[in-house]
């Protein structure tokens, strides 16, 4: 048999990348295992400084590798059929690049995550959103000898899941970084194969090869028949090919469903959210369309620039709170069509039981009131672009690296 061909696949574009890691294909258990640290940039119960209050990194928690058959065609060669022959193969499976909920990659947190995944198993991943080929693939071959093959391209697909690293007080004292209780799964995969097999070729256990050997129905009529030369049909694939036919796509509408107004319990206590050593305040808007802004807190401020915690949980030292503005009566939260974009606008809206609504908040240590909020649905931390009177409070996946996702909780 001619050895199996890899590239990055056809048609996936510029959009491809790939983990900076050391190339090794060793064979992994099918079932999930838990990940090695080495491809995290920081690890659990490493120092941070408040600084990191509004940042957070990925903690990769559990990694499965499977082989996978994305096209696939059983194809006869005759003893005059031999040479090289394009093959249409059909598909069997499309694997999509995703991290979190909103089925891409969105960010620079979903990116370093799956390069952590990528050096942890010694694997090149795709680390940009793409997806594998959802149309016919040509597969060209040199078919030296007449025989039954399977016609193939494949991947190994990686999943998994994720949590993160966020830094926060610690019981021992100082600033950690420690798990915190965003997680999520994800999915990626590694170069694209193509390669033809039959059934009495050897092959690696674990591997694409076999996973597309297990195809051909080794051992049936359809495997040791004669057949004219061109297509041959197997049970598995035609089986498959049903089975994809078969299968609906969730799609979500546009419209939003309604949010039922929540009871909050605030506390009684009223904060300013600001920029450690500097006047400029979060500041709710009047009109809901706005988001909120860095204001300057002064006489005409109507309370915009006044927050109450409400429903308040803690849960191993992370808070999670509503944040209700007294000068609008709206709660805090990222705006559910804009959920998904890395620099998506906070804005308040009327208060309800949505997790959109909900944030933890990481402090500093004790005496200090410098914090890091995170909204508990996206994942993403809240900082801003710039220092500037009127700018937007946004997410952003792995927070603001130059500090400007830390800011102060400030009793008034």
């Amino acid at each position: 048999m001619r050895r199996t061909a890899t590239r990055l696949g056809r048609g996936l574009g510029a959009l491809i990348a790939t983990a900076t890691a050391a190339v090794g294909l060793a064979a992994t258990p099918a079932a999930a295992t838990p990940a090695a640290e080495a491809g995290q940039a920081v690890q659990p119960g490493q120092t941070c400084t408040a600084a990191d209050l509004g940042t957070r990194h990925p903690i990769i928690k559990t990694t499965e590798v499977s082989p996978t058959i994305t096209h696939f065609k059983g194809w006869y060669v005759t003893e005059g059929s031999t040479g090289t022959q394009s093959v249409n193969t059909n598909t069997t499976e499309t694997i999509s690049v995703s991290v979190g909920l909103n089925g891409t990659v969105q960010g620079s947190f979903a990116v370093e995550a799956l390069g952590s995944v990528g050096a942890s198993l010694g694997l090149n991943v795709q680390v940009n959103y793409t997806h594998t080929s959802s149309t016919s693939q040509s597969i060209s071959w040199n078919f030296r000898q007449p025989g039954y093959y399977g016609l193939y391209e494949g991947t190994k697909k990686v999943t998994g899941t994720y949590g993160s690293l966020n830094c926060n007080r610690s019981d021992a004292g100082g600033l950690k970084w420690v798990e915190g209780p965003d997680t999520g799964s994800y999915t990626t995969y590694t170069t694209l194969e193509e390669g033809a097999v039959r059934c009495t070729d050897p092959v690696p256990a674990n591997s694409i090869m076999a996973k597309a050997k297990g195809l051909l129905d080794c051992g049936t009529p359809a495997a040791t028949a004669k057949h004219p030369a061109g297509e041959v049909p197997t049970v598995k694939a035609e089986a498959q090919k049903l089975t994809t036919a078969g299968k609906t796509m969730n799609v979500t509408g546009s419209g939003t469903a309604p949010v039922a107004r929540a009871a909050l319990n605030c506390q009684p206590a009223v904060y300013r959210i600001g920029v450690p050593g500097k006047p400029l305040n979060w500041s709710a808007p009047l009109l809901a369309a706005d988001g909120v802004r860095l204001r300057e807190s002064n006489f005409f401020s109507a309370h915009l620039d006044n927050w109450r915690l409400c429903n308040v949980t803690e849960n191993n030292g992370v808070i999670e709170a509503s944040l209700w503005n007294w000068g609008n009566g709206g709660c805090a939260a990222i705006d559910a069509q804009n959920a998904a974009n890395e620099g998506a606008a906070l804005k308040t809206v009327p208060c309800g039981e949505d997790d959109l609504q909900r944030f933890y908040i990481y402090r500093d240590v004790p005496g200090s009131d410098k914090v890091g909020v995170q909204n508990k649905y996206t994942g993403s931390m809240l900082g801003h672009d710039r220092y500037a009177d009127g700018e937007f409070i946004r997410q952003y996946s792995s927070g603001r690296q130059d500090g400007t996702g830390t800011y102060t909780l400030t009793a008034v």
